[in-house]
């Protein structure tokens, strides 16, 4: 353990050394480059002062050379000393009111550094002081340049160019040394104290990734939450907690998160329940159509309901509505439909991987298949079924695109932040807003964890059954599939609107038919696809890998700070896009790191935002799998990454494709947050169909529409060919 500590802080101290060095030669090479830029800057504006052989430069000939030097200096201060003072001499100058005063105080008494300056300029040469001064809360540094006429020195220049830039680039330069010097003592610590090196290092990477892109960012936008006209105030914050409008606001926000929540998630099971544990037919089909709403932009299902369900909808026309879709019937409705999709991705891995022999073993002791079902099944299924549960719920609250358009009188508390944001440009208001959703997400996630950690939900052991007992009575599989069939019937209604769209010149308007719109849709659109393809499978395999990481560590390991990188790394599905959009701009337009603008934001803000997806699939999937099979496999001699690669891996293959999937999906489809982060070089599909939609170019809207679904279940068919799947696994459904 000595050797250990000895190396340890040898390492450090050899960091630190190489460290000051470099740090010291960059500095020194930095300011000694910009001090004679500086330098050769005032001398210019020196040497350009009015020489006329015949007569003296007047007052108006030297104010008018400041006003020139101003601007030739870039925004400096300049002022203009007649003759070279000598110490102990009140120095008169023209120019700059603060320079000019600034001068004065320093020669009463007469200071070191100004009889330097002006003794510099006796000898016809250029001097920038040693040290800096604050003028108008800015740091300037002075620079004394001689003026010359008619071969002799008459004056001396006196310049304050502003500084701060310097400072802030070696602020930043100690910034970055401090991190790299951080990062490398961690890595130490990790090669010399730790006993699984390949796990410390993964909680290192998940703890940097999560607090410069999650907490850093949400930080940002707190800040400004307790800041108004520039200054730290509480007014915002008593603001929301004393408003009636408010508090309405967020309780509407819960009521309609739990309707959703419950709906979609039943609805979820329902679809996942048939297509992994029974023998109907089409299951393929089922499981495409239970994916199609999550693969296209929100607000195109919310305006196909519009034109079928609103006040001039087709349906309301026949006399066939019985309850206005504006309001909460009307969100619950689009928001199930389009998120029971998230359910049913993160409930089918968990069903799929439930071993039939606990099932087996109480069908011959007599059970009923209801008993069975309700006393096996669905308990071993309630890892899955809570994840999806707070998953929609996180997804509901931060939804803002369809209580944009349905919500009518009923208020959430996602549009009042946005609106705030957008609508009247209050940032810290929205900001704050958006924090006290955090209060019923961070509830929901601290109630499913305490639940889940009280109970075993292990099924997947070193010896698995290769077959799956399909529990449903031909009266049970005839409800199920005719609940699928309206649910499906009621979506194809949907896209029908959309594909429809596509040939005619502008639904809602014009009926005629006609191609245009493809033509025109797939010329102004090619380059945002591209990009929006790109962007989405570069972030894909990015957040698919990590979750699965993650939810290793979550549910393997033990290390400290745990529960808290748990909570960060979940942290960004309660957050509206629109807050999430805004605190990416506001942390990553400054230095150290400057990344709007970039592609490099946009995939970031993929990655971190559906990470919960995929880390919850994993954490529900690995808790059915036990432990014993990765330990024998540790005992043999594997490291983590072996064990992780060839063991977990093909275990947990749905829930890692079902990340993939998410993944991919909601990066094609996004709209809230990347509104904010395209770029003239980076533009995003959904963006452009949604300003289609907007302005009453639904046909256009359609075509793009149709088009992502298309890619995107493309990409289904190539993900599956990719991971394949695990034939140890693979299990026949009987009855």
């Amino acid at each position: 353990m000595k050797k250990r500590v000895l190396h340890f802080a040898l390492t450090l101290g050899l960091v630190v050394i190489l460290g000051f060095w470099i740090f010291t030669n960059i500095q020194n090479e930095f300011l000694s480059l910009a001090k004679t830029q500086q330098l050769r800057l005032v001398s210019a504006i020196a040497e350009a002062f009015p020489d006329r052989a015949d007569t003296e430069p007047t007052p108006e000939n030297v104010l008018e050379w400041l006003e020139k030097s101003v601007k030739n200096s870039g925004g400096g201060k300049v002022a203009y000393v007649n003759g070279v003072p000598a110490p102990l001499e009140r120095v008169s100058a023209l120019g700059d009111s603060s320079l000019v005063e600034l001068l004065t105080a320093l020669s009463s008494p007469f200071s070191l550094e100004l009889a330097k300056g002006f003794d510099n300029v006796a000898y016809e040469e250029t001097y920038r002081s040693a040290k800096d001064w604050e003028l108008d809360n800015t740091s300037y540094a002075l620079f004394f340049a001689p003026v010359v006429q008619k071969g002799e020195v008459v004056g001396a220049l006196v310049a304050a160019l502003d500084v701060s830039e310097e400072n802030s680039f070696i602020n930043l330069l100690l910034l970055l040394f401090g991190a790299a010097f951080a990062i490398i003592a961690l890595v130490a610590y990790q090669v010399s104290f730790s006993r699984d090196v390949i796990t410390g290092f993964a909680v290192l990477i998940l703890f940097g990734i999560s607090l410069v892109f999650v907490a850093y960012p949400l930080f940002e936008s707190l800040r400004l939450s307790f800041y108004q006209d520039g200054q730290w105030t509480l007014d915002i914050w008593k603001t929301i907690l004393m408003s009636r409008g408010y508090r309405s606001a967020l309780q509407g926000s819960i009521e309609l998160g739990v309707w959703t929540a419950s709906c979609s998630t039943i609805l979820g099971f329902i679809f996942a329940f048939v297509c992994a544990r029974t023998n109907i037919r089409f299951k393929g089909f089922i499981a495409a159509m239970g994916t199609l709403p999550v693969i296209s932009p929100p607000f195109s299902l919310t305006l196909s309901i519009i034109l079928l369900f609103g006040n001039n909808g087709l349906f309301t026309r026949m006399g066939l509505m019985p309850f206005s879709i504006y309001g909460l019937p009307g969100l619950v409705l689009a928001q199930t439909i389009g998120m029971f999709p998230v359910a049913f991705l993160t409930l089918s891995g968990v069903l799929a991987a439930i071993d039939s022999t606990f099932e087996d073993a109480a069908l011959n002791l007599s059970a009923t298949r209801m008993k069975v079902f309700t006393s096996i099944t669905l308990p071993l299924a309630l890892p899955g079924f809570l994840s999806a549960w707070l998953l929609v719920f996180t997804i509901s609250l931060a939804d803002f695109a369809n209580p944009l358009i349905l919500a009518g009188n009923f208020r959430v508390l996602s549009l009042e932040s946005y609106m705030e944001v957008t609508g009247m440009n209050r940032l810290g208001h929205g900001a704050a807003l958006s924090m006290v959703l955090l209060v019923p997400t961070l509830t929901a996630f601290l109630v499913q964890r305490f639940w889940i950690a009280r109970k075993s939900y292990v099924t997947v052991t070193g010896k698995p059954s290769g077959r799956i007992t399909d529990l449903t009575t031909p009266g049970v599989r005839t409800v199920l599939v005719g609940i699928i069939a309206l649910v499906i019937i009621f979506l194809i209604s949907l896209y029908g609107t959309i594909i429809a769209g596509c040939f005619v010149k502008n639904w809602g308007i014009d009926y005629t038919f006609s191609l245009d719109n493809i033509f025109e849709a797939v010329t102004r659109g090619k380059d945002a696809l591209f990009d929006t393809l790109a962007l989405s499978l570069a972030a894909t395999p990015i957040a698919g890998i990590l979750a699965m990481v993650s939810a290793l560590l979550f549910v393997r390991k033990t290390f400290y700070g745990k529960r808290l990188l748990e909570i960060l790394m979940m942290t960004p599905f309660a957050l509206p896009g629109t807050l999430v959009g805004i605190s990416y701009v506001l942390a990553f337009s400054k230095a150290p790191l400057i990344l709007v603008g970039t592609a490099a934001i946009i995939v970031i803000n993929y990655t971190i935002r559906e990470l919960p997806v995929g880390i919850e699939g994993g954490m529900a999937a690995l808790r059915q799998i036990d432990p014993s099979i990765e330990e024998a496999a540790t005992d043999l001699g594997a490291d983590s990454a072996t064990v992780f690669r060839t063991i977990v891996l093909p275990l947990i293959r749905p829930a890692f494709l079902s990340g993939l999937s998410y993944t991919f999906v909601r990066s094609m489809t996004a709209v809230s947050a990347v509104i904010f982060l395209i770029s003239a070089r980076w533009y995003h599909l959904t963006i452009l169909i949604y300003n289609f939609s907007e302005n009453l170019r639904f046909g256009l809207a359609s075509v793009l529409s149709t088009v992502l679904i298309i890619i995107v279940f493309g990409v289904f068919g190539l993900m599956h060919l990719l991971v394949r799947r695990n034939d140890n696994l693979t299990k026949t459904i009987g009855a």
